[in-house]
């Protein structure tokens, strides 16, 4: 009997694609120096540390409902509280403010345009994918839930 995987079977790991343009980024701005953001290191790590916040806030929540964060796992429940009653997807929402964050911070504009090219990876190789698998296990109570909470802000 083949093997059924019960989850949204998503490209990679978000966290890896977020790391991985910061290191893309990271290495293009030794080989090809590119500084936008004088003067912001203040704002820039502000923004991490706004991201670390709410990442922190939204793990904790997951955790509180007894449910997976790592997407390869099933969920057990769909979480609307916390920091999901504002955005369905707060953990992708702190890793981007932490990426741009790290990005003015540095002072490197190669990490904020791959940033760019990562939200598109994770918009369609992840989020898509989530929401897709989300609506067939949870049926009405996740086609609500989309109606009542954006999907970033």
């Amino acid at each position: 009997m083949p093997k059924t995987h019960d989850n949204p079977g998503v490209i990679a790991p978000p966290p890896l694609l977020y790391f991985s343009g910061l290191i893309i980024g990271y290495a293009l701005h030794w080989a090809i120096f590119w500084a936008p953001f004088k003067n912001l290191t203040a704002w820039g790590l502000g923004l991490v540390l706004a991201g670390f916040a709410l990442a922190f806030w939204a793990l904790y929540t997951m955790k509180q409902a007894d449910t997976p964060v790592n997407p390869d796992r099933t969920p057990a429940h769909l979480v609307q509280r916390g920091p999901y009653r504002w955005s369905r997807n707060p953990i992708y929402l702190a890793m981007t403010a932490s990426s741009l964050g790290a990005a003015i911070a540095l002072n490197n504009g190669w990490m904020a345009i791959l940033l760019v090219v990562v939200l598109i990876a994770v918009q369609y190789g992840v989020i898509y994918r989530e929401e897709r698998y989300l609506s067939q296990k949870f049926g009405s109570d996740y086609q609500h839930y989309k109606t009542q909470v954006r999907r970033w802000l």
